[in-house]
C-alpha cells in the first residue's frame, strides 16, 4: 500500500517535472509581481528618505506605496500585451526575454519557436518605433532642465543635470542598440534553424 502511494507520488512529480521541461522558459521568483512591488517599495522609501531626510518618512512611505502598486500594474499590462502578441502566457514573457538577452539557442519545439519569433518581431517593431519620439523627448527634458537651472543662476545644478542627461542618454542609446542587435540575432537563429 505504501509502495503504491509512493509510486503514484513519484509519477505525479515526474509529470510536473516533464511539464516544466517542455522548453518553456524557467520562471523565477524575482519575476513575480509581488517581488517587483516589494523591490519598488524598498527602493522608493530609501531614495525618498535619502533626498528628503528622515523627517520626511510619512511622505516617503506614501509615495513608495503608490509606486509599489503602480509599477507592478504597469509590468503586468506590458506582459499581457507581449503574451497576446506572441501567443504565450504572461508568466513566460520574462524568461523569453532572458533567453533573448543571453543569446540562448532557440527552442526545438515548433510552437515555442513561433511564440519566441512573434515576441521578437513585436519587441523589435515597438523598439524601433518608439526610439524616434522617446530619445528627443528625453533630450528635451534633460537639456531643458539644465538650461532652466543655468538661466536661474545655479550653474552647479545646471552642470550636474547636463552631465546626468548626457550619461543617461548615452546609456539608453547603448542599451537600445544592444537589445535591437540581440533581437536581430535571435531572429537570424530562428530563421536558420527553421530553414
Amino acid at each position: 500500500m505504501t509502495e503504491a502511494a509512493g509510486a503514484a507520488g513519484r509519477g505525479r512529480q515526474d509529470e510536473r517535472h516533464d511539464e516544466r521541461h517542455d522548453e518553456r522558459p524557467r520562471r523565477r521568483r524575482r519575476d513575480s509581481l509581488w517581488a517587483i512591488g516589494l523591490l519598488v517599495l524598498a527602493v522608493g522609501v530609501v531614495v525618498r528618505l535619502a533626498l528628503g531626510g528622515l523627517s520626511a518618512w510619512p511622505s516617503a512611505l506614501l509615495g513608495a506605496v503608490a509606486m509599489a502598486f503602480w509599477v507592478p500594474w504597469l509590468v503586468r499590462h506590458f506582459r499581457r500585451r507581449d503574451a497576446s502578441a506572441s501567443g504565450t502566457e504572461p508568466a513566460d514573457v520574462p524568461g523569453m526575454e532572458r533567453q533573448i538577452l543571453r543569446g540562448d539557442p532557440p527552442p526545438r519545439d515548433p510552437r515555442r519557436r513561433e511564440e519566441l519569433a512573434a515576441l521578437v518581431d513585436s519587441r523589435q517593431r515597438r523598439l524601433r518605433r518608439s526610439r524616434w519620439w522617446a530619445f528627443p523627448l528625453l533630450a528635451a527634458v534633460f537639456f531643458g532642465t539644465s538650461v532652466a537651472w543655468f538661466s536661474a543662476g545655479s550653474t552647479a545644478t545646471g552642470g550636474v543635470m547636463l552631465a546626468l542627461g548626457v550619461a543617461f542618454l548615452a546609456f539608453m542609446t547603448w542599451s537600445n542598440v544592444r537589445f535591437d542587435r540581440r533581437l536581430s540575432r535571435m531572429r537570424r537563429q530562428l530563421r536558420s534553424r527553421a530553414g
